[in-house]
C-alpha cells in the first residue's frame, strides 16, 4: 500500500500561543482543537481533521536550523498565483519571508516561524500547462517573479495540486 500524501505535521515549539497566532496570521490556519501546551490547526481550504499540530516545550528550546538534526521545512500548496502573491505580502509584513524561488514547475516562497522553523508555500504549474522546457528547467533555481508568472499563467489559474511533473502517478 503506497503512501499517498502527507496528512499532517506536528512541530515542537517554544510557545504554543505565539506559534498559533503566527500560523493564523501568516497562513490563515484555524484552531480545531487544543489543550494546555498543544494546538491542532487546519488550513483554510482543508477538509483534513488537522494539518498542523503544535506542542509547547518551553523557552529553553534551541532554535531550529541547518546545524541541527531535524526538520528542514514543510511545504503547503496554494490554489492560485494570486494566493501566492497575497501570502508573500503577508509574510513580508510579518518579517518572516526569507526567500522566493522559481523551480520551473513550482513557484515557491520560503519563510520562518517564530521558532525559526522554515516552511514553504508553493504554487505548482498545472500538468496541462507544462512544456518540455518547463520540465527540463526543474534542475535550476531562479529568483521568483510572481508578477511575471501571473502574466504567463494568469493570477487565478488553479495550480496542479500535488502535480509537479507531466505524468501523474
Amino acid at each position: 500500500m503506497p503512501v499517498h500524501r502527507l496528512n499532517h505535521a506536528v512541530l515542537y515549539v517554544r510557545d504554543v500561543e505565539r506559534s498559533v497566532a503566527f500560523y493564523q496570521e501568516a497562513l490563515g490556519f484555524r484552531v480545531v482543537m487544543g489543550f494546555p501546551g498543544a494546538a491542532f490547526l487546519q488550513a483554510p481550504a482543508s477538509n483534513n481533521d488537522h494539518d498542523l499540530g503544535l506542542f509547547q516545550i518551553g523557552p529553553q528550546a534551541g532554535e531550529a536550523g541547518r546545524a541541527t538534526v531535524g526538520l528542514y521545512h514543510l511545504a503547503w500548496e496554494v490554489e492560485t498565483l494570486d494566493d501566492l502573491e497575497e501570502i508573500a505580502a503577508k509574510l513580508r509584513d510579518l518579517g518572516a519571508l526569507v526567500g522566493a524561488s522559481d523551480h520551473s514547475t513550482t513557484k515557491a516562497l520560503y519563510a520562518k516561524d517564530p521558532d525559526g522553523i522554515e516552511f514553504e508555500v508553493s504554487w505548482l504549474v498545472p500538468a496541462g500547462l507544462l512544456t518540455p522546457e518547463t520540465i527540463a528547467g526543474r534542475s535550476s533555481i531562479r529568483p521568483l517573479d510572481i508578477a511575471g508568472e501571473k502574466r504567463r499563467y494568469g493570477g487565478d489559474t488553479r495550480g496542479g495540486v500535488g502535480i509537479s511533473t507531466a505524468a501523474a502517478h
